[in-house]
C-alpha cells in the first residue's frame, strides 16, 4: 500500500541545535550515514513541534488531528544513486498522541514512542517539558524570541542558519530490519524562521557522556518556526548497501 501524503499546519516548532565533535557523532551514526559539517562541527539537536489539523492529503481539514511531537536529529550526509545526499538521522520520536506511536514505523514511516509533554507559552516566550513513557527521554527546553543568533554560534546570521535547516528537511530513521531506514520528507509552503533564545535546556540524550563525552558538545542555537502550512511525503526504504 502507498503510503498517503499527510498535511496539516505547523503551530509551533522549536529546533535546538547543538555544535558537536564531528568524531563524536561519526561513531554514533550507522551506516551509510556520516556527519554534515559546518565549519568543522558536527550538528545535532532537538526539534520540538506541535502539528495541527495532521491527516492524509485527500481528507478535509475537520479529520485531521493535533499533538505535541519530538525528535532528536544529527545533520548527516550519504552517498546515493552517485549523489551526495543531505539530511537529517533521526534516532528517536516521541509523541503525544497515542494513534501517532500505533501508525508509526507500520501506516507511516518513523516507529514514535509516547510521551506527556507540558506546554507554556507567554506571547513569545515559550516553555516545553517531555517525559517519555519508558523513562528514557527527558526533556526541556525554555526561551523567548531573539532578534539575532548568538555570537558564539558557528552561524553568521539567521538567514545562515536558517538555509542550514531548510536543506535538512529528509529524515530517516531506523527500522526493525537492520540496515534499513525509513524516510520521510518535510515540505513547507511559507518556511520562516526566528532566533529563539534560550533560557534553559536540558535533555538526558545530549547530556548522556556515554554517548557525548563532556566538552565534545556545546549549545550553538535555537530558531523557531510559527504558522507553517505543510506536507509529510514518504521516501523509499534506504540501506546501508545494495538494495536486497
Amino acid at each position: 500500500m502507498k503510503t498517503p501524503v499527510i498535511t496539516g499546519m505547523i503551530d509551533r516548532r522549536i529546533l535546538v541545535n547543538y555544535r558537536v565533535n564531528p568524531d563524536v557523532i561519526a561513531r554514533i551514526l550507522p551506516k551509510p550515514f556520516r556527519p554534515k559539517l559546518v565549519k568543522g562541527m558536527g550538528m545535532a539537536g532537538i526539534c520540538l513541534i506541535r502539528l495541527q489539523n495532521i491527516r492524509p492529503r485527500f481528507l478535509p481539514s475537520f479529520f485531521g488531528m493535533s499533538s505535541e511531537n519530538a525528535d532528536h536529529r544529527i545533520a548527516v550526509e550519504w552517498d546515493q544513486d552517485g549523489e551526495t545526499k543531505e539530511g537529517v538521522f533521526v534516532p528517536r520520536r516521541d509523541t503525544s498522541n497515542r494513534i501517532n506511536t500505533l501508525l508509526g514505523g507500520r501506516i507511516f514511516p518513523g516507529r514514535c514512542s509516547h510521551a506527556s509533554f507540558k506546554v507554556k507559552e507567554d506571547n513569545d516566550h515559550f516553555r516545553v517539558v517531555l517525559d517519555s513513557d519508558d523513562g528514557n527521554t527527558h526533556m526541556l527546553v525554555d526561551g523567548h524570541v531573539a532578534e539575532q543568533v548568538p555570537s558564539t554560534s558557528v552561524f553568521a546570521s539567521v538567514n545562515e542558519a536558517s538555509s542550514f535547516f531548510e536543506k535538512g528537511s529528509l529524515g530517516y530513521s531506523v527500522t526493525p530490519k537492520r540496515g534499513q531506514f525509513e524516510g520521510l520528507q518535510l515540505h513547507s509552503f511559507n518556511w520562516h524562521v526566528q532566533p529563539l533564545e534560550i533560557e534553559k535546556v536540558e535533555s538526558s540524550y545530549f547530556e548522556d557522556e556515554s554517548r557525548f563525552p563532556r566538552g565534545s558538545i556545546e549549545l550553538d542555537c535555537a530558531l523557531l518556526m510559527r504558522g507553517i502550512r505543510h506536507e509529510w511525503h514518504a521516501k523509499r526504504i534506504l540501506c546501508d548497501g545494495p538494495h536486497r
